[in-house]
């Protein structure tokens, strides 16, 4: 019985084997090529520093312990990172199933059954004999397809594209993360500014309403006079509701950043006390490689290629090898004998024949899909290009505009205090000394804004550039389960 399992063997499956050595398994469908780039050969804007922090943890040169444990914090804690590490291990899990196919498929099956023969039938149970009767069966089967034309190695190139994309998106949610709570807790210190001024120009305005309120009921000062020192307090008070309501409004997004719910943020430097990080200079363009949009929009391009491979291996047949191995008995003592033996090997082969434009319209679609890859990969480079020189010539403009705001209310200062000096000796009206200390009250406010604004534009270029900091802050993060780059094609080992 062996000799005859063996003859049909090699009858039935050498004849495969034959056709799949000559072919080399070549894969249908272009092979990938990265398209050509036109970049920049330099930045519209140079800085004259030798040494360059595009790869270190940049936020911890602002100096502020506080920052730092909020962005680690929000790197272990962030939702949107939890979730984007578990769509990780979701196209990894997508991408083992995909490689399975390269394997043969084993399996498993066994019946234990009652039966009963018809008496009335085409074969009937002979008179005299029991129509019932029972049946035991078990077998272990195989089947394997085999990748003649690629149409696995295919797919199994747009499911590893698609899992390093899915880790590039991870590494976009932790650049946008990092920077959120930088710019955010940022933009608090400066509302934190923002509300001391406020209440200490209302303290003073507060003050000198009383000192008029005295001269007016002693008749020194006018209802005029009064009036506009009334109006200056009220104007201070006014604005302390509103930068409270954005302090709060402020914490709940530093709140939500860091996977909790709203509630207060701690304080560690003030906005004058932060140190302004360096902006790494001399930024090649091939840096922006690194950032996780561009890597992305390139693997989902590869995605699209492989795509086109797939659609195309339609065309081909598809030829699979199923065996079985197993036993089938009425009686139980005997089910597993050698005359109980069961066994069946065959091939089968499938192919489209007339389809009427199914798999052409396949093809075109997966070809379509590339084109517009190609075209969204070469927008996230040229928006990259676009971002990078926005960040570093704002860089280099929000510092010169928060330099001359911060001149401006020393001027101010200045201009206030000798307004007061005229007043107070009778060679001005209260107007101009109203007129002052409104425009300083206005222009620290700006002042303080413009200083923000200049530290969020430093934190733009280290999200504009991207960098080898993501990786660093990465680190802190909850990874997927499994490693991106253990399912790549060289490295995959399939489970036993």
């Amino acid at each position: 019985m062996q000799n005859g399992i063996m003859i049909n063997l090699r009858r039935v499956v050498l004849p495969v084997f034959v056709a799949v050595f000559f072919t080399a398994c070549a894969a249908v469908g272009p092979s990938y090529q990265r398209p050509a780039i036109e970049t920049p050969e330099d930045w519209r804007v140079e800085y004259s520093q030798t040494e360059s922090f595009a790869n270190v943890r940049w936020w911890a040169q602002f100096g502020d312990p506080k920052l730092n444990e909020l962005i680690e914090t929000a790197l272990r804690e962030n939702l949107d990172i939890q979730a984007a590490a578990a769509r990780v291990d979701q196209f990894i899990g997508a991408l083992q199933t995909t490689r399975s196919q390269f394997f043969p498929q084993i399996s498993y099956n066994a019946e234990a059954g009652r039966h009963r023969a018809t008496e009335r039938g085409l074969v009937t149970v002979p008179p005299g004999s029991d129509p019932y009767y029972a049946l035991y069966h078990g077998a272990l089967g195989a089947s394997w397809q085999i990748d003649l034309f690629g149409r696995i190695r295919r797919q199994s190139e747009a499911a590893q594209a698609q899992v390093f994309a899915s880790e590039q998106g991870r590494k976009g949610v932790i650049l946008s993360v990092v920077t959120s709570v930088a710019a955010s807790y940022i933009g608090l210190r400066a509302l934190d500014r923002q509300l001391e001024i406020a209440r200490e120009s209302a303290e003073n305005y507060g003050d000198t309403l009383r000192i008029f309120e005295l001269r007016y009921l002693g008749g020194v000062v006018s209802q005029v006079e009064l009036s506009q020192a009334q109006s200056q307090y009220q104007l201070a008070l006014a604005a302390i509701p509103l930068i409270e309501q954005q302090i709060v409004a402020q914490e709940n997004l530093i709140s939500i950043l860091l996977g909790r719910n709203p509630g207060p943020i701690p304080r560690g430097s003030s906005i004058d006390e932060l140190v302004a990080p360096t902006v790494p200079p001399d930024l090649p363009s091939t840096l922006l490689e690194q950032r996780p949009d561009i890597v992305q929009a390139e693997q989902n391009l590869m995605t699209t290629n492989a795509n086109i491979g797939v659609a195309k291996s339609l065309y081909y047949p598809t030829i699979t090898l199923t065996g079985l191995l197993g036993s089938a008995s009425t009686a139980f003592g005997n089910f597993l004998t050698g005359p109980a033996s069961t066994w069946s090997v065959f091939a089968g082969i499938m192919g489209p024949v007339f389809t009427f434009g199914a798999i052409e319209g396949q093809v075109k679609s997966a070809e379509a899909s590339q084109r517009e890859a190609i075209a969204f990969y070469r927008a996230t480079i040229l928006n990259a290009f676009r971002e990078t020189n926005d960040a570093l010539i704002g860089a280099v403009k929000k510092r010169e505009e928060a330099e001359a705001k911060a001149k401006r209310v020393a001027a101010l200062q200045d201009y206030a205090r000798l307004s007061r000096l005229k007043y107070d000796n009778g060679y001005a009206g209260y107007i101009e000394v109203l007129f002052s200390e409104n425009e300083l009250f206005a222009a620290e406010l700006t002042a303080v804004l413009a200083k923000a604004e200049r530290y969020t534009e430093l934190v733009n270029v280290y999200k504009a550039t991207g960098g080898g900091w993501v990786d660093e802050a990465g680190q802190f993060t909850p990874n997927p389960r499994l490693k991106a780059e253990d399912w790549a094609i060289d490295n995959y080992q399939p489970d036993r």
